[in-house]
């Protein structure tokens, strides 16, 4: 009894927080001690599983994955993630297989990755072809299959997006689906006659619906779109230029979005779309612009130039892109020397690189998400 008595006395004694200030001190705290925090107490696990509390998370989460789809020959693809921190290192790869041969990102959005399998392939019935699509949260390792996307008659998926929709506080998986007859025609004649019919599957239905045709005659292959504030983004050929193409994933309708001025002088082959600080970013060339009020081409804004690398290894190479802009003035860069393929860590405010641990090959797929505790079953 003596030593019961003792614990409730220094029970007693402790000091206790209050339940607000353990929830601000939670939500700072990395994914993987949340998963097991839960198993403190009951309060804990409640607070972690809620969604308003995984919505704080996400809005405070500053830890990124680098996220690639590998496909090996005759085996499943797999994902492979890489964890990047302020300075791009301490590399860890987790592999994760997934059932089907032969996947794609179909894009990403608060740490879910959204993917496809893009082989086409023959439903039981003739005259149709089945896409099926897979939410993946990697941090939780939780996982969703899609009710499958249906195309009758057969139609060539094109574009891909996923996003998050404010206005219905859900997510939305967007597919733009081609005409299949096409293999003869000039560019001129597939901007023309080429049908572009839209699919949006809402998180949560069972099913997918049609909305209005994509209105921008374009030529694309298998791209997917960059979500910004509840937009997704593509950056497509329309006849001899680029342009963005934008779908309101609330609204469900598009607009048009103009590229700065000077990024006509750069060649089409290098023009990237990304995101910056939740801002729609553009890669030319070497320039790297950044939209601050989205839709206002007055708001492009150029955020720095690569001017010169100064590893002398880096500038031996015929090829190297920037492709992804951090908000800690790290650049993510790919290179080419010969048939191997690597990365580079960039730093654009004192114009220093570093060589990456790592290689991929031309087929590795890639996306960046940030950590996070959101559900794919939400």
């Amino acid at each position: 009894m003596e030593g019961v008595t003792e614990r409730r006395r220094l029970s007693r004694s402790l000091p206790t927080l209050p339940f607000d200030l353990i929830t601000q001190i939670l939500c700072r705290l990395p994914v993987k001690f949340l998963l097991q925090f839960r198993c403190v107490c009951k309060s804990w696990k409640s607070l972690i599983s809620d969604h308003k509390f995984s919505k704080k998370h996400l809005s405070l989460s500053t830890t990124q994955t680098l996220h690639f789809i590998s496909q090996p020959l005759n085996i499943h693809s797999l994902l492979k993630s890489y964890s990047l921190d302020s300075i791009l290192t301490n590399i860890t790869q987790t592999p994760f297989p997934f059932p089907d041969s032969y996947v794609l990102f179909a894009g990403s959005c608060n740490g879910i990755l959204c993917l496809v399998n893009d082989s086409i392939n023959d439903s039981e019935e003739d005259g149709e072809d089945l896409l099926v699509f897979q939410l993946w949260n990697p941090s939780i390792r939780k996982f969703k299959e899609l009710p499958p996307l249906i195309s009758e008659p057969p139609k060539y998926p094109s574009m891909y997006g996923f996003g998050y929709d404010s206005i219905s506080d859900t997510y939305k998986v967007v597919v733009v689906l081609g005409d299949l007859t096409h293999d003869d025609l000039t560019i001129d004649e597939l901007m023309n006659k080429v049908d572009r019919e839209v699919k949006v599957h809402t998180l949560g239905t069972d099913s997918w619906k049609n909305v209005s045709d994509f209105p921008f005659a374009f030529v694309s292959y298998r791209q997917f779109g960059q979500h910004v504030t509840g937009t997704i983004n593509w950056l497509i050929f329309a006849g001899i230029k680029r342009v963005i193409a934008s779908f309101d994933l609330g609204k469900e309708c598009y607009r048009e979005v103009l590229l700065p001025n000077d990024s006509s002088k750069v060649d089409n082959n290098k023009l990237l779309l990304s995101v910056f600080r939740d801002c729609l970013c553009m890669i030319s060339g070497e320039d790297v612009w950044v939209m601050k009020e989205f839709g206002n081409k007055e708001s492009w804004t150029k955020l720095f130039s690569i001017s010169s690398m100064r590893d002398p290894r880096a500038s031996s190479y015929p090829f190297i892109w920037p492709i992804r802009v951090f908000e800690d003035e790290q650049v993510l860069m790919i290179y080419r020397e010969d048939k191997r393929w690597g990365y580079i860590s960039y730093n654009y405010k004192n114009d220093t690189s570093k060589f990456l641990e790592f290689e991929i090959t031309r087929q590795d797929m890639r996306e960046v998400c940030v950590e996070s505790l959101i559900s794919p079953y939400f």
